[in-house]
């Protein structure tokens, strides 16, 4: 068999094993090493470390056997074989927080978030020592930063639960900037630098700055019918926004959300931390809970990118 790295260091560690599967049948080595950190190493780490290494899977007993620590130069460098998470890529949060009482837009109710178990009272239902606590949120579902569906404009619209996830998932995605712009509106002629087919387009405004204090609510950016109407046709994937409505909420006309709802493009309102995006380069998530019968819901909208 192969040998195998466990951590850096200068010992290793010889044995035999056994191995049983769930499902039938086992497998056995003689005189196998694998490099450990230190002069001392458990059977239990051992064989948590073949059943790693060798990706075994419905493992059953696991029985180390002959057992001894040896004086030995690794045969593996440090960083050769060791587990990096999703190729050591980074995730930036773009989600506001939900907090009790916190206002999202005027006039939505705020959530209100309590126990409906508190730690306290959990314990007369478990052994001693063991404690949980069972939250309970009322919510509106346009809370924080959340994710429009079809059905938010449209009776006959996809739902929450009609979303696939190509939509809503690991999406190919850009930052289009105004944050600098006089004005309010951001306009067809803003976007046409952008290949924008099939990406999430997000447009950072800058108006994130204001969450939380009263000037949020105050007359924001937003995108105009003939943008809307452009990343229809160039078959926007998602578009997102980090300012109050992705519409002017100065009338009751909501073109843009007329227009990409019933193109099937999901809208992200309520986004933060846009700046720390690159404009290209990087991949955005906003996934919201499958609920049948509602068209917004809140969701954990983050960006990943390749590790420097």
């Amino acid at each position: 068999m192969t040998e195998q790295q466990l951590t850096g260091g200068d010992h290793r560690v010889q044995f035999d094993f056994e191995i049983g599967f769930t499902n039938g049948g086992g497998i056995q080595g003689q005189g196998f090493r694998l490099d450990i950190d230190g002069d001392d190493i458990s059977d239990g780490e051992v064989a948590d470390a073949i059943v790693r290494d060798l990706r075994l899977l419905m493992v059953g007993e696991v029985q180390i056997l002959n057992k001894q620590i040896i004086r030995e130069p690794h045969k593996r460098s440090r960083t050769t074989g060791q587990a990096r998470s999703a190729d050591d890529r980074i995730r930036i949060d773009l989600s506001h927080i939900v907090e009790a009482g916190m206002v999202t837009y005027p006039g939505l109710p705020a959530p209100v978030i309590c126990d409906f178990l508190s730690r306290e009272q959990s314990r007369a239902h478990y052994a001693p020592g063991t404690e949980f606590q069972i939250g309970m949120i009322e919510l509106c579902s346009n809370t924080g930063t959340y994710l429009d569906s079809p059905f938010h404009r449209y009776l006959d619209g996809s739902d929450l639960t009609g979303l696939p996830l190509d939509r809503l998932a690991d999406l190919d995605a850009i930052v289009i900037d105004v944050s600098g712009q006089a004005g309010r509106a951001v306009d067809r002629s803003q976007l046409l630098p952008y290949d924008l087919g099939g990406k999430a387009v997000l447009v950072r405004t800058g108006w994130d700055r204001h969450w939380g204090t009263d000037a949020y609510f105050q007359p924001h950016p937003f995108l105009t019918a003939a943008a809307a109407a452009h990343l229809a046709a160039e078959g926007a994937g998602l578009v997102g926004i980090d300012s109050l409505n992705i519409d002017n909420t100065s009338d009751g006309e909501r073109p843009v959300h007329t227009t990409l709802l019933a193109a099937g493009i999901p809208i992200c309102e309520h986004l933060t931390n846009l700046a720390a995006l690159p404009a290209e380069g990087f991949r955005f998530t906003a996934v919201p809970v499958k609920v049948r019968g509602m068209g917004t819901f809140p969701v954990r909208a983050y960006a990943t990118m390749p590790g420097r």
